[in-house]
């Protein structure tokens, strides 16, 4: 007789929103028990609305920034399930500004956040998906690929969360996978939707540098770190895969064959 194998659990920090919502209804959709993570119970709990019917999904309200907490939620959620296969460190924030522009309290809080928070959730996690033989996918931005105007510090936490996840697969590699997606420009929040709403100048800049004319919806986000979840991705590891209709393919020049301005 087959031995049944138990569902799969994954953690999704920042999961009250945009690409980590998305993914918490698409891993909820594929059949895996859910833990949502943020700092929010409310939002939490939209998402899991949001969820399919029936789906297994629960909600933790703590700051990844804070090693105590995130620690006890993730050992919260393998005593209860029985393991964590997958953790999404998903979880970030933006401010814009240069070096000297930027102020100390935004600097702070998206080096705790983005920096901190992955660092801290994949170290509370590790022992556990050493035991599942799990995987982390990280949510990185094409701003870690490359840099960005006025996004000094925002392009140094992400480029800290390429290498994480470089020097993770190398340290980790023969227990558990560690890769990222790097999305561009995703349709998150409702201003984001405005202002690339058809006809309007910004929506036009974006189709002239995104080969694709758009910027993405979260959830082909999430369906890039649902794929490094699962067993189609077992022989990846340290791979970086850029969500952002093929703007990292250019070399940054002018498209000078364009005539339909």
């Amino acid at each position: 007789m087959d031995q049944i194998r138990p569902r799969r659990v994954a953690i999704i920090t920042g999961a009250g929103s945009g690409i980590g919502a998305a993914s918490a209804r698409r891993f909820a959709a594929d059949g895996y028990i859910v833990a949502l993570v943020g700092r929010t119970l409310e939002t939490l709990q939209r998402t899991m609305r949001e969820c399919p019917a029936g789906a297994d999904v629960h909600a933790w309200a703590a700051d990844v920034s804070d090693m105590a907490s995130i620690t006890v939620v993730v050992n919260e959620v393998a005593e209860r399930f029985g393991s964590v296969d997958v953790l999404v460190n998903n979880a970030g924030v933006a401010m814009p500004g240069a070096v000297d522009e930027v102020d100390l309290e935004s600097y702070q809080s998206m080096m705790r956040t983005n920096v901190d928070g992955v660092f801290f959730a994949s170290r509370a996690a590790l022992p556990h998906l050493v035991r599942a033989r799990g995987c982390i996918p990280n949510v990185g931005a094409v701003s870690g690929l490359g840099g960005d105007w006025g996004q000094a510090v925002y392009n140094m936490t992400k480029g800290a969360v390429r290498n994480l996840t470089n020097v993770m697969a190398l340290d980790h590699g023969r227990q558990i996978r560690v890769n990222a997606v790097h999305p561009g420009v995703t349709l998150t929040k409702q201003y984001y939707r405005d202002a690339l709403a058809d006809g309007t100048s910004l929506q036009k800049r974006f189709i002239d540098r995104v080969p694709m004319g758009r910027p993405a919806e979260p959830e082909e986000a999430a369906a890039v770190i649902a794929f490094l979840a699962g067993s189609d991705a077992s022989y990846l590891n340290g791979v970086h895969i850029p969500v952002d209709g093929g703007l990292t393919a250019s070399n940054g020049q002018t498209n000078l064959y364009r005539s339909d301005d």
